[in-house]
Order: C-alpha cells, then sequence, then structure tokens
C-alpha cells in the first residue's frame, strides 16, 4: 500500500534517492534544523554537509511505510536498508513543514 506524503516530504524522500546534497537541502527552508544520529544541523549549508557525509559513508534506500500527526509534527515511519550497521533499520522522520519546505526534522530510530 503506498503512503501518501505531503509534497514537501515526499520531494524530500525523491531528492534523498538523487544522493546529492543540493537535490536534499533544496527541500528545506533558508533556516531550517536537522537532528540525526545526537547531531545537530543549522542551515541549508550544515544540512547540505550532513547529507553529504552520510551519502559518502553509506548506500542506503528508504521506503516510506506510514504516516501519522504527533505534537504539530508529521511522522513518517520509514524502513532503511543499506550497508550500515544494523542494517536494516525503522526509523521515524519528524517533521515540521513552513511555507512549502521543511523547516524541521528530527530522525528517530
Amino acid at each position: 500500500m503506498a503512503v501518501h506524503l505531503p509534497k514537501a516530504i515526499a520531494e524530500y524522500f525523491e531528492a534523498d534517492k538523487e544522493r546529492t546534497a543540493e537535490a536534499v537541502t533544496g527541500c528545506f527552508t533558508e533556516d531550517a534544523v536537522v537532528r540525526d544520529e545526537g547531531d545537530t544541523y543549522a542551515g541549508r549549508d550544515a544540512i547540505g554537509q550532513w547529507k553529504a557525509d552520510v551519502s559518502r559513508k553509506f548506500t542506503y534506500a528508504v521506503e516510506p511505510l506510514s504516516i501519522a500527526s504527533e505534537g504539530g509534527r508529521t511522522v513518517v515511519t520509514s524502513r532503511l536498508v543499506g550497508d550500515f550497521p544494523g542494517s536494516p533499520v525503522d526509523l521515524r522522520y519528524f517533521f515540521v513543514l513552513k511555507g512549502g519546505k521543511i523547516a524541521a526534522l528530527e530522525i528517530i530510530p
């Protein structure tokens, strides 16, 4: 069953498939914040560096499994499969949207 994602979130997952920082950073507001693996990345430049580093270190694919709303955030549970320790893993992506872009993203196992 396909998961119907809001446009900005669908664009993020599509951009992530391209494996380029430029494609991913275009999905975010200028002052967006990403939290992943205990680190925080503020602004498009930092988010671009985060995505470039992850894409260099690992090969992976993400499949959104479900979508819900929690505390004003859109939560997308996804399966991440790749060449990283612990693969596969289900992750929860907590999105805050603003003006058709992602203003915040937190990724939690």
